[in-house]
């Protein structure tokens, strides 16, 4: 089975406690963890900073599952829920993949912190949630809420701790069984 992963910094597996930005241990990666399942190809498609794009890169035509995770950089840098999930419906309309094979997750809420300074971002943060599922019916891909797979946060409230990806990897393999 051929799986992206596509995403931001907790696709990628930033560490934020490393100083010049480097990744968790492959052992700690949610994705590598997924990857690490019997009969799976996995591509990390994760990077640093990643706002929703406006249409999808070409992804291979080989591939049997692309999950997506985007959304929390777009509310950090200024847009609402809404516009960011207008946003995520645009680049999902344009993945040249059958609805199916698309695995929409939700990011979990985040947290007050270094990176999430007013409650307001939090609160926009569970609003964009209840937005990917309701997008997710819209559109008839899968869905899956990281939400209520209880992930632990970094100081900054928003990258997955070691234990954080472990929780994420734990609940995204219930998820696709």
């Amino acid at each position: 089975m051929n799986v992206i992963c596509f995403g931001d910094s907790n696709t990628y597996g930033y560490d934020p406690q490393g100083y010049f930005g480097g990744r968790y241990d492959a052992d700690s990666r949610w994705v590598d963890i997924l990857a690490a399942e019997p009969g799976r190809n996995v591509c990390n498609m994760g990077q640093n900073g990643r706002e929703i794009p406006s249409a999808a890169p070409a992804f291979p035509a080989d591939t049997d599952l692309l999950i997506v995770m985007l959304g929390t950089n777009d509310l950090l840098q200024g847009r609402s829920p809404e516009q960011a999930a207008e946003r995520l419906e645009r680049f999902l309309t344009s993945v040249p993949l059958e609805r199916s094979k698309i695995l929409l997750v939700a990011p979990p809420p985040m947290a007050m912190g270094e990176w999430v300074p007013s409650q307001q971002l939090v609160n926009d943060s569970h609003t964009f949630e209840r937005l990917c599922q309701a997008l997710a019916e819209q559109l008839g891909v899968r869905f899956a809420d990281a939400g209520k797979w209880d992930i632990s946060l970094a100081y900054d409230g928003v990258h997955f701790t070691e234990q954080g990806h472990k929780a994420f990897a734990a609940g995204l393999l219930e998820e696709l069984k």
